[in-house]
This record gives structure tokens, C-alpha cells and sequence, in this order.
């Protein structure tokens, strides 16, 4: 059984370590270049909304990845496409590094970026079973939520004390560097697959409509997975405080260091989060507690319309992010074991496309909030709202789960 896999076992497969060590430094670069961006923009310009939309472009364009790209996880060979993707990247985010570069080429090179996001991730997540086998793989999710928060949380710290000692641009050159680093420890240490199955995918999708229709119908096929699918989008709302970290920060007279420390606030509580709920909850009751797990992770971000000071912010924002990576974790992991291998990339591709969509949105609408109010109040509000769909979200899971329960092997 899955619960009886400890973390030794799982770090025991040579091509587990080679993709989490990988994964570990290309997403503790992709943090540095947030704090980097959000700090350069927001110092430039001084407009929360011009801030917000910078951030939601490092996530609004995988929306297109996941809908149109995602399918190539499943027609080729994830680990070629692992490698180059990080490689692209890395060659894009250099070009971004360069001083004086436009606002509107900024975007541009960010948004190809984020548009390559989703394959990347699909690609890894649907490679994990091959490497693990479903044995190992639940227990080998819980690792790499763990250490990819820790990552983010050391990126976002770290990207904060960078910029006070240096500048936004050297530590945009550090995050290009991660992603070389990723794609060669990829190409060296992962063996070649061939691709899940081409002919099956191909005749599942044969086309670009063909390929959205077949991933959307994945998804919601049933009370349980729509139910899933919806409690996974549902986190961008509690993680709409990242994207406005330097208004939140600037309204307590708080500088670079502090939009670090609010950034890694939400990284600081998934280890935490993930690290207990993966040790000390057996596997068979999880799937039961996605309901209150959701509504935990909203309430601490609607406290903020009381508009509580920088250290009681942080802490509220460590809550929220230690109930949502549960959620995020448990249903994505819930959700990859229900898909057939031939369409698994696709599916996920579009479901994490969802969520990372919608995490960039929420900062840009909370943005302009913000602009006629305060960052406080924008962020308040955005509990409120995750919340009350939370509750909602909750009943519906209720009743699914208890017709049809969700069994993790």
C-alpha cells in the first residue's frame, strides 16, 4: 500500500532524485524572478494594478499552454520535452534580464514563458507514475509538494535579500541559470521513454478541438472529478496575497525584504501543511477531508479586511498556504490516478493551466481593487469570496464522495 512507502523508499529511485533535485532548483529560480519582476515594476511604475498584471503574467498565459499545448506531453517523449522546455526558458528569461527592455517586450517574453508552463508540468506530474510506479507515487507527491515550497519559500526569502544586496536583474540572470542547470540534469541522469501512446492519443485527439474536448470531458466526467477539478481552481483565490505582496508590504512601510517575506509566508506553511498531512492522516480518510481542508485554507486570507499588522498577515498567510497545498496536493494526486496514462499529460495540463490561470487573474482584478481601496481590503475581500465558494464546494464534494468515494491506490 501507498501509506506504507516511507520518504527513504521513494528517494531510493536514482530517476525520482535526478527530477526532484531538478525540479527543486528551476522552481526556487522561478520565485527570484517573481520577487525580482514584482519589485522592478512596482518600483518604476508605483501602481498596484500594473504590479498585479506583471505577476498574472507569469500565470495567465499557460491558460492557452493548457488548452492548445499540453497534448504534446502525451505524443512525445515527456523527458525530451521536460529538457528542452527548461532549456527555452532559460534562454528567454536572459532576454528579460537585459536593463532597459520595454514594458510591453517584458510582458511579451514573461508571457512565452508562462505559455510553456503548463507543458513542462504535465509532462513531469504524468512521467512521476511511469518513474515511481502507483505504488510510490502518492507518497512521492507528498515529497516534491514539500520540497518545491521550500524551494518557492527560499526563492521568494532569498529573491528579497538578493535585490536589497544587488539588483532585480542579477537575480533575474540566476533564475535563467536554473532552468540550465534543470534541463542538463534531466538530459544526464533520466532515461529515454518513448511517448505514453501516440497512436492512442492521436486517435483520442486528432486535433486541436478534438484534443480540449477530450481533456475537458476527462475532467468533469463525473460528480467526483468535476468536484476535484473545481476545489483545485478554487486555491488561486486563497493565493491571490503573492501577487499583491509589494502594495501589501508598501502599506506597512515594508520595502523588498518584506514583499520576501510575504511571499514566502505561503511557501513556509505547504511544508508545514504537506509534511503533516502526508505523515500523520492515512490515505483512506483524506479524500473525506477536502471540504473543511478548503474552507480552512480561505478563511485566514478574509481576516485581512481587519486590516491586522505585517506579522499577523504573514502568519494568517502561513495558515492559508499550509490548508491549500493539502488540497492542491491530495486532489491533484486523486486526480492523476483516475486518468488513463494515454491522456493523463493533457488532462493535467489543462487542470494545472486552471489553477495557474486563475492565480494570475486573481491579483490583477485584486490589483485594481486595490487601486480605489487598499491592498488590505482587496486581498479581505478575495477570502471572503473563497470562502463562501469553499462552503459551497464543500456539500457538493460531501455528496459525491459519499455516492462514489475517491480511493487512492
Amino acid at each position: 500500500m501507498a501509506g506504507a512507502v516511507s520518504y527513504r523508499d521513494v528517494f531510493r529511485v536514482p530517476e525520482f532524485r535526478a527530477m526532484w533535485l531538478a525540479e527543486l532548483q528551476s522552481v526556487a529560480g522561478d520565485q527570484l524572478a517573481r520577487v525580482a519582476l514584482s519589485v522592478l515594476v512596482f518600483a518604476d511604475t508605483g501602481s498596484a494594478a500594473l504590479t498585479g498584471l506583471t505577476y498574472a503574467l507569469t500565470f495567465v498565459p499557460s491558460l492557452l499552454g493548457g488548452l492548445f499545448l499540453t497534448s504534446l506531453a502525451d505524443r512525445f517523449p515527456r523527458r525530451d520535452l521536460i529538457m528542452w522546455i527548461d532549456g527555452l526558458r532559460g534562454c528567454l528569461i536572459l532576454l528579460v534580464a537585459i536593463p532597459a527592455m520595454p514594458f510591453w517586450s517584458l510582458c511579451v517574453l514573461v508571457g512565452i514563458v508562462s505559455l510553456l508552463q503548463p507543458v513542462f508540468k504535465s509532462a513531469q506530474v504524468a512521467l512521476l507514475p511511469d518513474v515511481l510506479g502507483e505504488e510510490r507515487f502518492s507518497t512521492g507527491m507528498a515529497i516534491r509538494s514539500i520540497t518545491i515550497q521550500s524551494a518557492q519559500m527560499a526563492g521568494f526569502a532569498g529573491g528579497g535579500l538578493l535585490i536589497a544586496v544587488f539588483n532585480p536583474y542579477v537575480v533575474l540572470v540566476l533564475d535563467a541559470l536554473t532552468f540550465f542547470g534543470s534541463a542538463i540534469l534531466i538530459r544526464s541522469r533520466l532515461a529515454p521513454r518513448p511517448a505514453a501512446d501516440r497512436a492512442a492519443a492521436a486517435a483520442a485527439a486528432p486535433g486541436v478541438r478534438r484534443t480540449r474536448e477530450s481533456a475537458w470531458g476527462l475532467l468533469f466526467a463525473d460528480p467526483g472529478m468535476r468536484a476535484l477539478t473545481l476545489m483545485l481552481w478554487l486555491m488561486a483565490l486563497v493565493a491571490v496575497y503573492e501577487g499583491m505582496a509589494a502594495p501589501y508590504a508598501a502599506l506597512f512601510g515594508g520595502g523588498s525584504v518584506a514583499v520576501g517575506l510575504i511571499l514566502a509566508a505561503d511557501p513556509l506553511g505547504s511544508v508545514i501543511g504537506a509534511f503533516l498531512f502526508s505523515k500523520f492522516v492515512p490515505e483512506d480518510r483524506r479524500p473525506g477531508l477536502l471540504g473543511p481542508l478548503s474552507i480552512a485554507a480561505a478563511a485566514p486570507v478574509a481576516v485581512c479586511l481587519l486590516r491586522p499588522n505585517l506579522v499577523i498577515s504573514i502568519i494568517l498567510f502561513v495558515i492559508a498556504g499550509a490548508f491549500g497545498t493539502i488540497v492542491v496536493m491530495q486532489t491533484t494526486t486523486s486526480m492523476t490516478l483516475r486518468l488513463p496514462d494515454a491522456r493523463r499529460g493533457q488532462a493535467i495540463g489543462v487542470s494545472n493551466s486552471g489553477l495557474t490561470t486563475a492565480t494570475g487573474v486573481s491579483p490583477l482584478f485584486a490589483g485594481l481593487l486595490a487601486d480605489r481601496t487598499n491592498a488590505a481590503t482587496a486581498i479581505g475581500w478575495f477570502g471572503v469570496a473563497g470562502t463562501a465558494a469553499a462552503l459551497l464546494l464543500a456539500l457538493v464534494w460531501f455528496r459525491a464522495n459519499r455516492s462514489a468515494p475517491v480511493h487512492t491506490p
